[in-house]
């Protein structure tokens, strides 16, 4: 692993601007301008049929119209806002976090799609996170509405992402397999771009080209303890077993074939290379981080202040940087969303602990509902908060952590970023002997 280079001297350094830096290319690293590319296959004697669904499935579509020799067609649908403009792959719009008509619009259309192809044809798929709420399709008995309403309740609960997009594959006409079932005796070729802890391709997007081992006994555990609300008619296809999923070994899966192109582990070593070239040590946490926003917030406060105080288990300067996808359970009306409280949490429990800064911060540029990727917390946080008449307790009880760090203007916005290689956390601890100098 690199070390800091002895001319490097971390005090010179601009804490808020570095870690905005190491944001950037934990974001720049995902793009599928670059990640695309090496990944796509011949041309096959038959048809090339392109599709997708994710909040980086456009600009993934333009990368392999520009890299591609030869006739191809297709369809892929994005977030509001993420389009990039592509010649012959059609690009759709629609809503998410909650599903909305053009998002089924777009997944009706895919099936049809891909329906007849036969075995000299190659269907890409073109899979990014946000992609269960882009694609949806109730299941026979079902609505559009039940949908949506699922989705709010997951959203609400504070279910895990593998917990959610399980139940969502149980309740699908096209996740869980589905769609690679349909485009059968087609080639499949999916390339992901990762946006869930571990990496597991049935949770990206819901796994809608790969066999999904679950079952809908293990959605129904996973509603009844999270206590979700479902419309009767889903209730009774967990129960009956209807909303089974799509198997691994089915033999209509037998030319489906999936590669990770970005990955958020690849994303935080970009952004580990910015800190350590800016002389600081860093420490990778893991990238598959989970559970409820404020814990994991308290626990690595817990740690900073450790190394700030006593240099231990690491020596400051440094970073901790880590990724994954933590949960939040809503108590309160507030904007949300989980990576900034995360870091309402951590500032409350470092109590402005000098020379302690942190942003987090979701690579797609949402956190939550709200177009805005996170925030950045300075060791005088809370102290700016209190003169501006806002107590962090009670935002954080709101669950209104974009309306803190907006009143203070430390909101992080990027824009659309055109990826999503899952949450970004960086805790830069200079250290108490750092910040006396």
């Amino acid at each position: 692993m690199p070390t800091p280079r002895p001319q490097d001297n971390p005090k010179s350094q601009d804490p808020a601007a570095l870690l905005r830096r190491m944001f950037d290319a934990a974001v720049a690293s995902a793009q599928p301008a670059l990640c695309v590319p090496p990944h796509l296959p011949r041309a096959p004697r038959g048809r090339v049929v392109v599709i997708g669904a994710g909040k980086a499935s456009a600009a993934m579509a333009q990368a392999v119209e520009a890299h591609w020799q030869g006739p191809l067609e297709g369809l892929v649908v994005t977030r509001y806002g993420y389009a990039a403009p592509c010649r012959h792959i059609e690009i759709v719009e629609a809503a998410h976090p909650v599903p909305d008509e053009a998002g089924l619009r777009a997944a009706q259309r895919m099936l049809e799609l891909v329906r007849g192809l036969g075995p000299d044809d190659l269907v890409l798929c073109l899979i990014s996170g946000g992609g269960s709420a882009l694609l949806p399709l109730p299941l026979p008995g079902l609505e559009l509405a039940d949908e949506q309403a699922l989705n709010r309740e997951l959203l609400r609960c504070g279910a895990g992402i593998g917990e959610m997009n399980c139940v969502r594959r149980h309740l699908s006409g096209i996740k869980g397999g589905r769609l690679a079932a349909a485009c059968h005796p087609a080639r499949v070729l999916t390339l992901a771009i990762s946006d869930v802890p571990g990496d597991d391709p049935v949770d990206i997007a819901s796994g809608p080209t790969v066999g999904d081992p679950s079952s809908c006994a293990d959605a129904l555990d996973i509603v009844r303890r999270h206590g979700v609300q479902l419309a009767p008619a889903a209730l009774e296809l967990l129960r009956s077993g209807q909303g089974e999923s799509v198997k691994p070994g089915d033999p209509r899966l037998a030319r489906a074939e999936f590669r990770m192109v970005a990955a958020p582990r690849l994303a935080l070593q970009a952004a580990a290379e910015v800190a350590r070239e800016a002389g600081y040590a860093v420490h990778l946490l893991g990238d598959a981080l989970e559970g409820e926003a404020r814990e994991v917030g308290k626990l690595m406060a817990g740690m900073a202040q450790y190394v700030a105080r006593h240099g231990e288990p690491f020596a400051a300067p440094c970073v901790l940087l880590s990724g994954g996808e933590t949960t939040v359970t809503v108590r309160g009306k507030g904007r949300g969303g989980r990576n900034v409280e995360f870091l309402l949490a951590l500032g409350l429990a470092l109590r402005g602990e000098p020379g302690v800064w942190a942003l987090a911060g979701d690579t797609d540029g949402v956190d939550g509902a709200e177009d805005i990727a996170g925030a950045l917390l300075r060791p005088d946080t809370l102290e700016r908060a209190r003169a501006a008449g806002i107590r962090a307790a009670d935002s954080l009880d709101d669950n209104d952590g974009h309306g803190f760090f907006s009143a203070l203007g430390d909101s992080v916005l990027t824009g659309p970023t055109m990826t999503n290689v899952n949450d970004f956390r960086a805790i830069l601890v200079q250290g108490r002997a750092a910040t006396r100098s």
